[in-house]
């Protein structure tokens, strides 16, 4: 998948939010959301006989309030990572210092200069760990300044579609922007890629959002009317009528409750311990027909006790089917893999010498 950058008005390059290729609705299932509601009346309403009252839209004035009332409380909690020469964004998560944002904004580096929201001081932060298997890390500043303020994370299972939602960050170095959108979808399963220093992560029930996602907000929040935060803003998708470049309005942020999931793990044992997340335990790679297409997963190495092992899957099976879904490519495994959950049960197909077979498998923990 394609990743392109763009270069902040500062002359440093902004971190780029990844590019991706949306899943098919066979890989993944779809829903997601955060808002507001509000109510005004030019006078009493008199109900007539048969009638059901409906609640009147809140007015443009209303709204507009909201809005300015959640960037206040929010945007303080917004801050900008440099790392070297690349920008991206980062939520203040407690008030320890420790700030979470995505893997491919730390990249390999250890020490990082961050500048909130609410200051022009720069500060200095060292790495606590990343987790590119969900695009995570966790920073932590070397000094925690005073009304250092942390953000609220919302219950990501309760977003709906439709639900406004702002995107705050620094997209092209612009430090404390602020975009506004709505919640296009949720559970939407999407695959990173690794070109231009993605991690290669497939990441489950991402949160898809028509707020504005630009390069350098990478890490940033997404944000609902009620001021929490319900998602990381990582992916933009891309659209191959525009050469590769990024579709407009269509963006993806990691859900919240898998962002407090890995950060609470980090900072209470320094690594992630549990990532909630199924493994079939191999390493594969994907295999050509006579036709030089894609059709199916060679299994390269099982692992030892893993979930594949267990099944009595072996090197050199071949997996085409998990599920009952087609399996060509190692992606298309690693998508139907992450849509899952560790002990699911599923049916994989493969062939072994020629011969076609199935195994019963019960996923396992990555």
């Amino acid at each position: 998948m394609d990743v392109s950058r763009a270069r902040s008005p500062f002359g440093r390059r902004a971190r780029t939010p990844r590019l991706l290729v949306l899943v098919t609705a066979v890989l993944c299932s779809v829903a997601l959301a955060g808002g507001c509601a509000g109510a005004g009346a030019s006078g009493p309403a008199t109900k007539q006989p048969g009638t059901t009252e409906q609640a009147a839209p809140a007015s443009s004035s209303d709204l507009q309030d909201n809005y300015i009332k959640v960037i206040k409380n929010v945007l303080p909690s917004v801050v900008q990572i440099q790392a070297s020469n690349e920008l991206g964004s980062g939520i203040v998560y407690d008030g320890q210092g420790h700030i979470v944002t995505n893997a491919h904004v730390v990249r390999n580096e250890k020490t990082f200069k961050v500048t909130a929201s609410n200051s022009e001081n720069e500060l200095t932060a060292t790495l606590v760990y990343a987790y590119p298997q969900q695009d995570l890390a966790v920073i932590k500043l070397d000094k925690v300044p005073a009304g250092l303020k942390a953000a609220s994370f919302a219950n990501s299972s309760k977003v709906q579609v439709g639900q406004i939602t702002l995107a705050m960050g620094s997209p092209l170095g612009l430090s404390s922007s602020v975009t506004e959108g709505i919640v296009s979808a949720t559970g939407r399963t999407v695959s990173e890629g690794q070109q231009g220093g993605g991690t290669g992560a497939v990441i489950a029930n991402m949160v898809q959002t028509s707020a504005s996602i630009n390069p350098g907000n990478s890490g940033g929040a997404l944000v609902d009317l009620n001021g929490q935060v319900i998602g990381i803003p990582t992916l933009a998708a891309t659209d191959p009528d525009l050469g590769g470049g990024a579709a407009p309005g269509i963006g993806f942020a990691i859900p919240s409750s898998m962002v407090t999931t890995v950060a609470d793990q980090v900072i209470k044992q320094g690594k992630v311990t549990d990532s909630g997340r199924a493994a079939l335990g191999i390493t594969g790679r994907t295999v050509l027909d006579n036709s030089y297409q894609p059709a199916g997963v060679a299994i390269v190495q099982v692992s030892n006790g893993g979930a594949a092992q267990k099944a009595g899957l072996k090197a050199g099976d071949i997996i085409i089917k998990f599920g009952g879904t087609a399996v060509t490519t190692v992606d298309s495994l690693s998508e139907e893999i992450a849509a899952r959950k560790p002990g699911d049960k599923v049916t994989v197909t493969y062939t072994r010498n020629g011969t076609q077979k199935t195994a019963d498998v019960t996923l396992g923990d990555m």
